[in-house]
């Protein structure tokens, strides 16, 4: 049987990095356990159980040669994958195999992987969040002054320009990356807890010295890495951890699809489309067609974020007491996934941002089309100062507006509002140069200093502390 024979998931097989596949295979997963079973035994040791230096280096010499035939065997022989893999380490360690998973429960392991998948996952979105921000702070700089038509409730309104608009997509994934770094500084290792979080086994083995079993704890987190854990736990750290980091995915999905419906409604006004390949098809039967595909792709996988992030928070909340066992199946699905599609989902972004097509020449010609009904204030007000009527100004005004709207709507023909008041005498006798009055740049209010305020203030200080992450550019599999 061969990958082709049964379904696979497409966001490991499509979309999702090689970076965030490995983290959640089982070479990552399986290998951390062997390490966490030597850093509970060094830290035994250290604290005075009666463990060799040759045991401890047995299991040194054995942390990635994980024969996964023998774990196979032996899950199918004790339904129990966690003793499977502590027979297999054996196996290659006998020296050690009588003290691994001393004093431990299953959720040493588990947990706290899960907990180390988790940190390095946060720090692989982090990346990824800036390059997007970076990205998006580029394209935002190089259009700051490019106006265009602002919209609300997707009907033409105020100007505004194509780099302030971007700062509005920039500043959603710079909140994401707020959030991806508190949760990461606040993950907490599960740490030594014992069955039901009571330590129990590992006050045995210390015979009732409280403080040994408390250091056993600290030294642990410490040897994998961590500075913070759990205060208490029941067999499992609190499942509301879980809820909580892919509520933060869940975030970058809703920014991702805002972003990338904007850019598709953008590419049907032609006026700024995401990369397009020299070969690429858009369509089987339309050649013409530049279908936004990276972007429907993205908005698809958003989707299926914003979704399975529910999952966790159901999750933490059936959970009994000290712990019961429906978690497990569903976390084995819902977190990887959630952590593969936001990485899938920011890594079409950032491509997307890199690479932007903009038709100025569409972008102004819009603009242009619905410009002088955006006229109509300033006209009233030069006509007021160069001695016109405000009231009798503005009826005239209206009336011609509502003739050109007639024209536009039910002939089809082009906005001749302003040749229609540069006709009108009432106007005319007031000597207004009405074509001043239509330059696109004096409707933009602050858009262009809003955006140099905005890349100096947040786009810049994010480029200062994650300089080693920028450079590189995204490239999608497909």
């Amino acid at each position: 049987m061969t990958s082709h024979d049964t379904y696979q998931s497409p966001l490991a097989t499509r979309y999702a990095s090689v970076e965030m596949r490995e983290l959640f295979g089982d070479r990552f997963k399986f290998t951390t356990w062997r390490k966490l079973w030597l850093a509970l035994a060094e830290s035994q040791q250290e604290l005075g159980l009666d463990i060799t230096d040759a045991q401890l280096d047995a299991m040194r010499a054995h942390l990635d040669d994980i024969d996964y035939d023998a774990a196979r065997e032996y899950e199918a022989k004790f339904r129990h994958d966690v003793m499977a893999h502590i027979h297999a380490f054996g196996d290659v360690a006998p020296e050690a195999a009588g003290l691994i998973h001393l004093g431990a429960t299953s959720q040493y392991v588990n947990c706290n992987t899960d907990i180390l998948q988790m940190r390095q996952g946060l720090t692989i979105i982090i990346e990824r969040l800036v390059k997007v921000i970076d990205a998006l702070g580029t394209f935002s700089a190089e259009w700051k002054a490019l106006p265009t038509l602002g919209y609300t409730h997707f009907q033409p309104a105020q100007m505004t320009t194509v780099g302030k608009r971007a700062t509005l997509w920039c500043l959603e994934f710079i909140r994401d990356l707020e959030d991806a770094q508190y949760r990461l500084a606040n993950l907490e290792f599960r740490g030594a807890k014992g069955t039901t979080g009571t330590q129990a086994s590992y006050l045995a083995l210390f015979d009732g010295d409280h403080d040994k079993v408390r250091e056993l704890d600290r030294l642990t987190a410490e040897k994998m890495g961590f500075a913070k854990l759990a205060p208490v736990t029941g067999q499992t750290y609190s499942r509301k951890v879980d809820a909580v980091v892919t509520q933060v995915l869940a975030g970058i999905g809703a920014s991702v699809h805002k972003f990338c419906n904007d850019v598709r409604l953008l590419a049907h006004k032609k006026e700024i489309e995401e990369p397009f390949g020299k070969n690429q098809v858009g369509s089987s039967a339309m050649a013409y067609k530049r279908n936004p595909m990276r972007c429907e792709r993205a908005t698809g996988l958003a989707r299926f974020l914003m979704d399975v992030s529910v999952s966790p928070l159901h999750t933490a909340a059936e959970q009994w007491f000290e712990r019961t066992l429906d978690d497990s199946a569903n976390k084995r699905i819902a977190i990887a996934e959630s952590f593969l599609a936001a990485d899938a989902c920011l890594r079409i972004v950032a491509n997307v941002a890199e690479g932007f097509q903009v038709w100025p020449a569409v972008i102004t010609a819009n603009a242009a089309a619905e410009l002088p009904f955006m006229a109509t204030e300033n006209v009233i007000m030069a006509g007021v100062k160069a001695g016109g009527d405000r009231q009798e100004l503005h009826e005239i005004i209206r009336e011609h507006s509502m003739e050109a709207i007639k024209q536009l709507k039910l002939e089809g023909k082009p906005n001749d509002l302003i040749e229609r008041l540069k006709a009108d005498p009432a106007i005319a006798k007031l000597g207004l140069d009405i074509d001043s009055l239509l330059d696109p740049a004096t409707f933009v209010g602050r858009a262009i200093e809003q955006t140099d305020e905005f890349i100096a203030g947040l786009v810049d200080p994010v480029r200062e502390s994650f300089a080693d992450h920028l450079g590189e550019t995204e490239d999608l599999n497909i």
